[in-house]
């Protein structure tokens, strides 16, 4: 796992033009990118509905890059299989979701993947805590989940960045902190300087006609 103190920038693909998903994802990896994003949204977890475990394996062949998916699904444990079968190197679940989050990051870990877990905006850093010990990415959603576009919640979020990078070094754990949500070339430094680490940005990336000028910038 790379270091939980370098700077990863992961283009979010619920940005880009899916109608061209092999060009999106090459354009992504030249442009320096170091993950590549997926946002699966169910319609039910959250209101919108993006893509499944069909849309990850057609990512898949274009790219060595690390695929980053983010389950902002009701039931993640049964959607589990279908997704590392589809190519994911690393799941990210919510401590929010129907399920048991224990056993479902032991599962995740089981098959050989990166374990993540996520929380929303509203949702107390406390409501993490139990788990920190087994995952290597945890995600502090800085927006309400469901919607590209929105503003960052930088009052609401940072607290929590602080918190479990504080937390992190207390308790010698290794874990990435990624945030996900109006990430762009200011709010990045926002987030960095409080401890986050992995850096998710949709429009921000894929809106630009200079990926690569957009992902130096977010590094700097």
């Amino acid at each position: 796992m790379s270091d939980c103190n370098t700077r990863i920038i992961a283009p979010s693909m619920l940005a880009s033009d899916w109608g061209a998903v092999r060009d999106e994802v090459v354009r992504a990896d030249e442009a320096g990118a170091d993950w590549i994003h997926l946002d699966v949204m169910d319609g039910h977890f959250v209101e919108n509905i993006s893509f499944g475990p069909q849309f990850v394996s057609a990512v898949r062949p274009h790219t060595e890059l690390t695929l980053d998916v983010h389950l902002m699904i009701t039931h993640p444990d049964k959607y589990l299989d279908s997704f590392i079968k589809a190519g994911s190197d690393r799941i990210t679940v919510h401590v929010e979701a129907d399920h048991n989050v224990s056993a479902t990051l032991a599962a995740i870990r089981d098959a050989g993947h990166g374990c993540g877990l996520a929380f929303n905006p509203a949702t107390p850093f406390e409501e993490v805590k139990p788990y920190l010990s087994q995952i290597d990415l945890l995600l502090v959603m800085t927006v309400v989940p469901g919607f590209g576009g929105q503003s960052f919640m930088a009052e609401e979020t940072m607290p929590k960045v602080e918190a479990a990078k504080a937390f992190r070094e207390e308790n010698g754990l290794a874990y990435h902190i990624e945030v996900d949500g109006g990430i762009d070339a200011e709010t990045v430094h926002i987030a960095g300087r409080h401890g986050a680490n992995v850096m998710v940005a949709g429009t921000a990336l894929y809106g630009k006609e200079d990926m690569a000028g957009a992902i130096q910038q977010m590094r700097e």
